[in-house]
């Protein structure tokens, strides 16, 4: 698998210019920043969340972070939970497990981006394998963003 077919057909329908950067399987972002040679910090992961009404909403923050529902819950004033595995395969089938494009828009779904995402000059989003990843620079990323909320709900974990 190299790029997931909904990722690709959103990039190239909105007509977003991208690099892509193949490097060895991983399975964590660790592992990812270290086998393609790229900060961790600029790497966005995506977490994918559920509310008590079975609204979606996919949190975009950098790898080197982690996400505080309570702050997330807090800003969007809801009750946003971790959604399951099984949810999460179902709404990414084009995907591998555990490699979710940082791109909900392309996916249907409401996206919330981390406010230190707005400063990267470029930013990595996985690809939906474990071996490539996606680059976009900082002015297409805003322009994929555009229709996310844009918060601080996450704080540094790895330097």
């Amino acid at each position: 698998m190299t790029i997931a077919s909904t990722l690709e057909s959103y990039l190239h329908d909105h007509h977003i210019p991208f690099q892509s950067v193949v490097h060895p399987h991983s399975s964590s972002s660790i592992s990812t920043a270290i086998s393609a040679n790229v900060p961790l910090q600029n790497i966005a992961k995506a977490v994918v969340l559920k509310d008590h009404e079975g609204r979606r909403l996919l949190a975009v923050l950098p790898a080197s972070f982690k996400i505080s529902l309570s702050a997330l819950n807090d800003e969007l004033l809801a009750t946003y939970r971790l959604a399951r595995e099984q949810e999460v395969y179902k709404m990414f089938s084009d995907c591998e497990h555990g490699a979710i494009p940082a791109l909900g828009a392309a996916y249907n779904m409401n996206t919330v981006c981390e406010q230190v995402l707005d400063d990267m000059e470029h930013v990595y989003i996985e690809a939906g394998d474990h071996q490539t990843l996606i680059k976009i620079d900082k002015a297409h990323f805003q322009d994929l963003m555009k229709d996310s909320k844009h918060l601080h709900f996450s704080r540094q974990v790895i330097h």
